[in-house]
């Protein structure tokens, strides 16, 4: 095996992880962020890299022997905080844990250790991958060492070798002290020449290629004013070249054979992890242990289990983790693999055929007072609903609490979980299954079996610790009387399903090939030849080139003619507007027309949709395969799809009930802004009422264009829009839309006192919540980054009110589907799409459904303005609106 060498420059990459991190702190009131943000990048490293030799290097002091050529050499760095000096000491303590070496030179920077040390083995033709956020190491970019710049925290990484450097910086390794010499660095205090910058500096280089040679060429260089400057500043061009030149022949008291890495002792990281509080991190070490290979595995203790070739009592105690296993997330269609019941009395694998045959699994599953804790309610409500089982008594959904306990987390799958919570003893389902084309079930069956078992045994062990944790958090409320319950709503909604009318569909898409084939042809007429419409390569020329029209924007590859382009085109030739009609229409083609075709159920004839339940940050359900919150409706070709929604019972309805401006409401209701307060009690047009209370005009002298840029302001306002956004919208100003932020946040005082007090609550407390307690950790608040931590500013605005009106919404379904059943309606709840509840309804219920779900819907919590429904039927969802 080839060896690998990883040199991290560890100052850099502290730095880095600090500022991108809020402060955390250990129970001792240690700071710890820079040391955890690092250790998350180190982990990553040593997982997806395998080095076979590592060095992280640090600069000694603040003295080098730069400052002998050039004394204000970083002068204007500010000096580095307090609290994250005091973790460098645990930096190294980490190192030592994981025993990698580090290293420092007095009078020498970490990038000269990096470059000695890499010059060193690339002259071995070692593989070299160097990783900082540092610049100045482009220089050693070669055939055989890539350098990894950290862009934005640790975790976005941009990888340069001499072909990527070419394409993004139109330079090569050879030329980067020439740019730096030529551009300066205000960050390193080196003066470079006044008035050159990347883009100069580039030109230049592209012309002259080295900066001697630029200047033996300087009478050619055009511009006064340039060659003024290049030649007034010639020696700190030289200077600062010297300075930014990496010393690759550093006196290293160290060579490649002391950096040989073989790995680490869990036993020695683990306690550290502890100490520092990581728990979240100690998964991704605990009991890991290299295989021969190079591969990572984690040995897992044995579990006994009994394989059930008849299911009797002693398998149930009333107290029973239980799920069912499929390979794919497509569980309407997927083949169940097994299933498996934990308890007090032990662990069961219980094979499928017996769940569909007994008798006394489907009494237990229906028994209401025999609890059941699952992970994932919704699904096993669907998969049993495929057997005519209704489960109830479900007490506890490992998914559920693992989402609100942190929603921010990507990964909600059983083993991501156990993980998080300090138990490894479960492998990953690609372990087991593989993945890609080549996922199925292994040939040894125990091997499924156990993994089944193991993975519900999970659910077993974890649930009072998750319990205890949403406790602490006042969110156990939360799962138990919104979340759990609406699990089953989904699940039987899912499994009902929505009837679509198939030929309705395939009409629809001979329509839009048809009037595809005439734009294509006008598009062909207004450029004057034919060319490929859907390929930008060819689109290109024929807009830039042929017609004249202003380039906007380039790309690596030509011109960019990407939708945004396109829309700021608009209006300069008649061309611009028939290729954004034809790409909608094609997308509505390929995406709607065809994709719904594709997963209507051959049995059912409906799009049995998937809500997702723990996928959003805001508490909002999002749906999938296919999206069908996602059909375009602000084109009538895109609404019109919405007509092969049918009823599926001859004589029934679409019924929708969609809520009224529900984030201006509960913002009032958040806000407590007696102004906007009163608009809604009574009953006043709020874009029309914040027109006028922003203009200062009565009501019949707001014009229609006040009463839009309300309107724009006030949705704005609901997401933390900035002047710039607004001006976007509003085709305004910066300075314009800024004055109209202000004059709104004036007429409405309490919501820029709501705006200023959620901000400083996010940043003492970490996280924002909604009023049924639901959480959203915003780490970004405390960033030193402007742009990352406005983002999370805006963010912290924005979550309670939607994060609330998603809790509102989800307690109106909980309900609605508790009275249709209670008072045994047969109308069916089929989809909920944002704030919008669409069911299927036999005509005679109509005019008892409207009251019913009106009342259901605007009295499913009491705020202190009220709610309002908009509700209407037809013979298709197109005709409900």
């Amino acid at each position: 095996m080839s060896n690998k060498l990883i040199l991290i420059d560890g100052n850099s990459s502290a730095y880095r992880a600090f500022f991108e991190l809020p402060l955390l702190n250990n129970d001792k009131g240690v700071y710890t962020n820079a040391v955890y943000g690092f250790t998350t990048m180190l982990l990553r490293i040593l997982e997806e890299e395998k080095p076979t030799h590592l060095l992280v290097a640090f600069d000694a002091g603040k003295t080098t022997f730069r400052h002998e050529t050039y004394k204000e050499y970083k002068g204007g760095r500010e000096k580095t905080p307090s609290e994250l000096s005091e973790q460098f000491p645990l930096l190294r303590e980490l190192l030592d844990a994981f025993q990698i070496k580090h290293y420092q030179l007095a009078n020498y920077e970490a990038d000269d250790i990096i470059g000695t040390i890499s010059n060193q083995a690339k002259t071995e033709n070692w593989q070299v991958k160097v990783i900082s956020g540092d610049k100045d190491l482009l220089q050693l970019v070669s055939e055989h060492v890539d350098v990894s710049l950290t862009k934005k925290g640790i975790s976005d990484v941009m990888t340069y070798t001499p072909k990527t450097l070419e394409e993004e910086m139109e330079i090569s390794p050879d030329q980067v002290i020439d740019l730096k010499a030529l551009m300066g660095d205000k960050s390193d205090n080196i003066p470079g020449v006044p008035g050159v910058g990347q883009k100069t500096a580039v030109k230049l280089l592209k012309q002259y290629n080295t900066l001697e040679n630029l200047y033996e060429h300087l009478d050619e260089v055009s511009g006064k004013k340039l060659k003024e400057n290049l030649t007034n500043y010639k020696e700190d061009a030289f200077m600062s070249k010297e300075l930014v030149t990496i010393n690759q022949s550093s006196p290293l008291e160290i060579e490649l054979g002391d950096i040989e890495y073989k790995g680490y002792e869990p036993s020695t990281v683990r306690p550290f992890f502890t100490e520092l509080g990581f728990q979240s991190l100690i998964g991704r070490i605990q009991g890991e242990e290299s295989t021969a290979d190079g591969e990572t595995s984690v040995p897992i203790a044995e579990i006994e289990y009994t394989k059930v070739e008849e299911i009797t009592e002693e398998i149930f105690t009333g107290q029973d983790a239980f799920d069912i296993e499929i390979l794919d997330e497509s569980y309407h269609t997927e083949k169940m693999v097994g299933a498996s019941i934990i308890n007090q009395n032990g662990n069961f694998f219980v094979p499928i055929e017996l769940l569909e045959s007994s008798d006394l699994f489907r009494q237990w599953a229906e028994d209401e007072s025999k609890q059941k804790y699952v992970f994932d309610a919704k699904k096993i409500t669907v998969l049993l609903n495929r057997l005519d089982i209704a489960i109830r008594g479900i007490q506890f959904d490992l998914l559920l609490a693992s989402y609100l306990i942190n929603p921010s987390e990507n990964n909600h799958d059983i083993p991501a979980i156990s993980h998080r919570f300090g138990k490894s003893d479960v492998k990953l389902d690609e372990e087991v299954y593989g993945k890609g084309a080549k996922k199925g079930l292994p040939d040894d069956q125990e091997k499924y079996e156990e993994h089944i078992v193991r993975k519900t045994s999970m659910i077993y062990l974890l649930r009072e610790q998750m319990e205890d944790a949403l406790k602490e958090n006042k969110q156990y409320d939360l799962l138990m009387d919104l979340e759990l319950p609406l699990a089953l709503v989904l699940g039987e909604m899912e499994a009902t399903g929505v009837k679509v009318d198939k030929q309705r569909l395939q009409d629809m898409g001979k329509e839009l090939t048809e009037r595809l084939q005439v734009l294509e042809a006008d598009i062909h007429e207004l450029a004057g030849e034919t060319f490929n419409v859907n390929s930008p390569k060819q689109l290109g020329p024929i807009l830039f080139e042929k017609l004249e029209l202003p380039a906007v924007k380039k790309t690596k590859t030509g011109y960019s003619t990407s939708a945004e382009v396109l829309e700021q085109l608009a209006g300069k030739h008649p061309i611009i507007e028939k290729l954004l009609l034809y790409r909608q229409l094609k997308k509505l083609d390929s995406t709607y027309i065809a994709g719904l075709l594709r997963v209507i159920h051959k049995d059912s004839e409906k799009i049995h949709t998937r809500f997702n339940q723990a996928l959003t940050q805001t508490g909002r359900l999002s749906s999938i395969d296919p999206n069908l919150q996602n059909i375009p409706i602000r084109i009538e070709e895109g609404r019109k799809i919405r007509q092969a929604f049918v009823p599926s019972e001859q004589g029934w309805k679409i019924f929708a009930a969609d809520y009224s401006q529900i984030e201006l409401r509960v913002l009032a209701h958040i806000a407590k802004d007696e102004k906007l307060q009163a608009a809604f009690k009574n009953d006043k047009d709020i874009h029309t009422q914040t027109a006028m209370d922003v203009f200062h005009v009565k009501e019949d002298e707001v014009t229609s264009n006040m009463r839009r840029q309300a309107k724009a302001v006030n949705f704005g306002i609901v997401y933390g829009i900035s002047d710039y956004g607004l001006s976007q919208s509003l085709g305004i100003t910066r300075k314009e839309a800024k004055k109209f932020i202000e004059r709104y946040l004036e007429s409405y005082p309490a919501v820029r006192d709501y705006m200023k007090d959620i901000v400083q609550e996010a940043k003492q407390d970490g996280f924002v919540t909604t009023i049924m307690n639901r959480r959203r950790y915003l780490p970004d608040i405390t960033s030193r980054n402007f742009n990352v931590r406005s983002f999370a500013e805006r963010t912290a605005m924005n979550t309670p009110i939607q994060g609330s009106a998603a809790d509102i919404i989800k307690l109106a379904m909980i309900e609605l589907d508790r009275r249709l059943k209670e008072e045994k309606f047969q109308a069916k709840l089929l989809l909920q799409v944002h704030d919008e509840l669409i069911l299927e309804v036999p005509e005679e219920e109509l005019e008892s459904i409207e009251k019913l779900v009106t009342d259901v819907m605007e009295h499913a919590v009491e705020l202190t303005v009220p709610l309002k429904v908009d509700a209407s039927y037809g013979e298709t969802w197109y005709d409900a609106k």
